[in-house]
């Protein structure tokens, strides 16, 4: 069942998320400033500032060393609209992988195995001994053909998610033209866009892929004409996905209530600024605001837990993915939290950063 591409990729994803975690976890750590903590935390800050978040290059902009400051900085930074790009990426390396192992599943998964028959049964009686190796074969075809089916399910999901998160950037969100992000968070979305789906699908994207390129070599060998036209029987695509386990039908549960949360709070961020080129903030109040300064992160945090859920929990790449998606959304918002509190003399001091009443 495993390529040999298996069990090399998932190692380096998970290499992968753990070098992008670990800064985060190293800046929020309380590491003395003689041992560098405070320059860790203040790079870290600034690589992963972004629109109001980002701080100016001095105090004193009417002077000329000001000036001359500011655009060196801006050298290193691109304008906050970018986040568009994060979401073009997702979709395009979303849609991708979902169409590579939805075509090996339609083609080498379907149908699932169904439940043994009778004929079967008394087959495995007059095997005696042999039956328990018969059982375990079938078990075996059968949790790889689910895990394949379930990586279709998380795919979608991702789908659903980067899609959206498309839309909203471009129609929901009015970016202040003055806004921008450092060029270093801005590389880490993009590989973040990229990464996050490959995770989702590598316990049989090299075996997809494996099959893939087999097909199309065939296709070039035969030629059109000698390839036999491939008619897709779509209650075959619906089938698998409707018999898959309880895990993926919470998860997807989980998922969508973190989705609507996280669209209503990304409707009132939208619609603070009524002016798009205003640089004016206000306080967001409503739905989760009420609690914590950053919703849509929680809710975000809500979202992938659905996905891992649904994922089934057994790819350690996608306890990866998870696990900088905790820390890097809650660094994220403590630093904002800490904006809100600078920025209004009434802010709520009962709301949290992320986490009600944790963090």
């Amino acid at each position: 069942m495993e390529t040999e591409g298996g069990p090399t990729l998932q190692p380096l994803l998970c290499l992968a998320w753990l070098a992008a975690t670990l800064p985060i976890v190293a800046a929020a750590l309380p590491i003395p400033a003689a041992a560098g903590g405070r320059l860790v935390h203040g790079l870290l800050s600034a690589f992963s500032a972004r629109g109001k978040t980002v701080k100016p290059s001095s105090s004193a902009a009417s002077s000329s060393s000001s000036s001359s400051k500011a655009v060196k900085s801006a050298k290193f930074t691109v304008p906050q609209k970018y986040f568009l790009h994060f979401y073009v990426v997702g979709v395009t390396v979303t849609t991708s992988l979902l169409l590579v192992i939805c075509f090996y599943a339609y083609m080498k998964m379907t149908p699932l195995l169904p439940e043994p028959s009778s004929y079967s049964t008394i087959a495995s009686h007059l095997v005696g001994s042999n039956s328990f190796s018969i059982g375990s074969v079938r078990s075996r075809t059968m949790e790889h053909k689910y895990r394949v089916w379930r990586t279709v399910f998380v795919l979608l999901l991702m789908e659903i998610q980067v899609l959206r998160r498309l839309y909203e950037t471009e129609h929901v969100f009015h970016y202040s033209p003055s806004a921008r992000m450092h060029i270093v968070g801005y590389l880490t979305g993009l590989f973040y866009y990229t990464a996050a789906p490959i995770s989702l699908a590598s316990s049989c994207l090299p075996e997809a892929t494996d099959y893939l390129q087999g097909q199309i070599a065939e296709f070039i060998v035969k030629g059109r004409a000698r390839t036999p036209d491939l008619v897709i029987d779509y209650s075959s695509l619906l089938k698998p996905l409707l018999k898959l386990g309880w895990c993926q039908w919470i998860g997807a549960v989980i998922f969508i209530w973190g989705s609507l949360h996280q669209i209503r709070c990304h409707a009132i961020l939208g619609s603070l600024r009524e002016h798009k080129d205003s640089d004016e903030y206000v306080i967001p109040c409503g739905d989760w605001f009420s609690r914590v300064s950053c919703p849509h992160y929680l809710a975000e945090l809500v979202i992938y837990l659905g996905v891992l859920i649904a994922s089934g929990g057994s790819d350690i790449s996608v306890w990866f993915l998870f696990i900088f998606v905790i820390t890097n959304l809650s660094f994220a918002a403590v630093q904002t939290h800490r904006w809100y509190l600078q920025k209004f003399e009434d802010y709520p001091r009962s709301r949290y950063a992320i986490i009600p009443f944790v963090l």
